[in-house]
């Protein structure tokens, strides 16, 4: 075989982009630092990445009016928040990792509104995501980590995405500012979770 036929024969691998979701409200806090250790080894794999500050914003709660599923054009009939524009943001990723601090045993409120109104447009349009990756991270003082983790997967499995874990659950312990840095564990669970979503990323669209 010439060396110019083995070279063409070499898989392409497509540019990729992933794009984290951080449901708290603080945002330099630790789930921001959760997120930032997925993103950091998804982007030493190539791949694209985005953060966005989601909790910060001010998210109504879904109210089940189903026009998203009467109009079908993609979008909450709600027009004074971001959520339309965070539909077509992940709508053109490949992958989505959302990131929630444990308040009194569950996600924060605006994770979960983000949750219900994202989820409900993409269940109306013909399952968006369908396919796409998808992982929680999940960042707690003492306990209901777990939970919460459980909980934002339910949105990735009824959106028919593919959820991805990793060396243990996303979980990490913390509590102060930059507490997250003393988690070895959990540092180390970030690392996993964001070279699994490379890896599953990359046979996923190798041609």
């Amino acid at each position: 075989m010439h060396a110019e036929s083995r070279y063409t024969a070499l898989p392409l691998i497509l540019s990729m982009k992933v794009i984290a979701f951080n449901g708290s409200p603080r945002k330099n806090g630790n789930t921001n630092r959760a997120l930032q250790v997925v993103l950091e080894e998804l982007e030493k794999e190539g791949i694209e990445t985005e953060l966005v500050q989601m909790g910060s914003e001010d998210i109504a709660p879904c109210q089940a009016c189903g026009v998203c599923g009467l109009k079908k054009d993609r979008k909450c009939k709600r027009k004074d928040d971001k959520v339309n524009e965070w539909v077509e943001k992940i709508a053109a990723a490949d992958g989505l990792v959302i990131g929630s601090p444990v308040y009194f045993g569950s996600m924060t409120a605006q994770t979960k509104a983000f949750i219900d109104r994202v989820g409900y447009v993409n269940r109306a349009n013909g399952d968006l995501f369908k396919r796409k990756v998808g992982a929680s991270v999940a960042v707690n003082r003492r306990a209901g980590a777990l939970a919460t983790f459980q909980e934002m997967n339910n949105f990735f499995l009824i959106g028919q995405m593919i959820v991805v874990g990793s060396s243990y659950w996303n979980v990490a312990t913390a509590l102060k500012p930059g507490d997250m840095e003393k988690d070895e564990e959990g540092l180390t669970t970030m690392r996993d979770l964001g070279r699994n979503i490379a890896w599953v990323l990359k046979r996923l669209n190798a041609p």
